[in-house]
């Protein structure tokens, strides 16, 4: 529990290009898990769950957030539990969730497994850091159906943590926060199918830290949505995944004030995409910082004319004030798609953009490109100036740049898990980025929860 975690805690040791874009408050639930404990234990065994893989959880755990929702924990002992009704936990002040069984989809509604709305001091965690959700998306994949639930989803919540838990296998998005404010999301592992529509975790919210979360799937690794505003996310490990990205963006878009740093990407669509078709509003002050990646198709990407996206009404989102650096590493093929690919709206052009101390190289073939289109700045292929017409560069690198030699992880995978079979359980990893520590110690025997 870090309720006590503040901004500047946060931002030390992140340097002066990210003092603009920290936290802009403490983050973290407000009452220890001992005070909820000594205020009432909510064991959903209690209330009529079986850990036998087949009884429902639904209502056992209903009744059991309904008797803790004031002030408690909600507890899922070590065990396995099945799950085929979903649950809307709503209202909740002053209690936690400690998954620390695993729960194992065995119903086939659409929705959310577990939604927690309108609540406040919350913290879902589980105290040996072997809670779960396995969401068998496989069984819906394999009939091509991408329709099924989410595993976990946020709303309307606010001083909050949610760590030492496993999802694994959505059948749809794996991990939503939507207009949630003041909330730690750390020590994670999600791991998905090798397609569209597996998001790891996706955000649309104020005062968001995100740190040491590892993600496989072949969709979003840790994405910010509008509206977004001081979001710090930070030592996260794509491990063949979809890559993190900004987006989509359309209508009346407002981010601001987001930093993402060391963050390490493997076999990835991309090491950080924004992503818009048309649309309207503002992304601005923003900073991607130490970045590394190996074998990504894309690498740095700002694409305003994202052909997966139906085209929405308007002269394109302002994008101003985005800073890349330290990127080093290497792209699958630097012919095919080069490591700098900056297409931004020609009616609406890209400003006050950075791109310094960048060293990345193809793995394939003997030459990369750098491209930009309607942005301007400093560094690659931008244009200075404001001028700010559009405009259009190709620029061909035929020698490795100094420096771009980068660290890789241990247990990068060999190959994606595929979408028609099981995929099982990860273990949250102890490093999420080459050399580092996590911030908060696992629960498991190495924290204390």
């Amino acid at each position: 529990m870090h309720s006590i975690r503040s901004t500047l805690a946060a931002v030390v040791g992140l340097g002066p290009l990210l003092v603009a874009a920290q936290l802009s408050g403490s983050v973290g639930p407000l009452t220890s898990i001992s005070a909820k404990n000594s205020t009432k234990n909510c064991n959903v065994l209690d209330y009529g769950a079986v850990a036998d893989n087949s009884t429902d959880l639904g209502t056992p755990l209903t009744d059991a957030f309904d008797d803790c929702k004031d002030g408690g924990v909600v507890y899922i002992p070590p065990g396995s539990y099945a799950m085929s009704t979903w649950v809307d936990l709503s209202g909740g002040n002053a209690w936690a969730l400690q998954m620390d069984g695993i729960i194992y989809r065995t119903g086939t509604d659409g929705g959310n497994m577990i939604y927690i709305e309108h609540s406040t001091d919350f913290e879902l965690f589980s105290s040996t850091s072997a809670g779960a959700m396995q969401g068998f998306g496989y069984e819906f994949h394999i009939d091509d159906n991408w329709d099924g639930p989410r595993l976990l989803r946020l709303y309307d919540v606010s001083d909050f943590s949610v760590h030492d838990i496993a999802l694994t296998d959505s059948p749809s998005f794996h991990f939503s926060m939507d207009t949630c404010t003041n909330g730690e999301i750390y020590n994670m592992a999600i791991r998905g199918a090798d397609a569209g529509g597996t998001d790891g975790i996706d955000v649309w919210s104020n005062n968001i830290w995100i740190h040491d979360i590892e993600v496989t799937n072949k969709d979003e690794c840790v994405t910010v949505k509008s509206p977004s505003k001081n979001i710090l996310v930070e030592d996260i490990y794509c491990n063949w995944s979809g890559g993190c990205a900004m987006g989509s963006l359309g209508s009346d878009t407002n981010v601001s004030d987001i930093v993402y740093r060391n963050i390490y990407t493997w076999s990835s669509n991309q090491m950080y995409m924004i992503k818009s078709n048309g649309g309207n509003g503002t992304v601005e002050n923003v900073v991607l910082e130490n970045f590394i990646g190996h074998g990504n198709a894309y690498s740095l990407y700002i694409d305003s004319y994202w052909s997966s996206m139906a085209v929405v009404a308007g002269d394109g989102v302002t994008l101003n004030n985005i800073t890349f650096t330290g990127w080093t590493g290497t792209e699958a093929d630097g012919a095919e798609r080069g490591p700098i690919d900056v297409t931004c709206s020609d009616t609406n052009p890209c400003t006050d953009i950075t791109i310094e101390d960048f060293a990345m190289w193809t793995e394939s073939g003997d030459y990369q490109w750098y491209k930009c289109e309607s942005g301007y700045g400093t560094g690659a292929c931008l244009e200075s100036g404001d001028d700010y017409v559009s405009y259009t560069t190709t620029s061909t690198v035929t020698a490795a740049p100094s420096g771009y030699s980068a660290a890789t992880m241990a247990s990068d995978l060999t190959a994606a898990f595929g979408t028609t079979n099981y995929i099982p359980i990860p273990t949250i990893p102890t490093s999420f980025f080459p050399g580092a520590t996590p911030i908060s110690p696992l629960c498991r025997g190495e924290g204390s929860c």
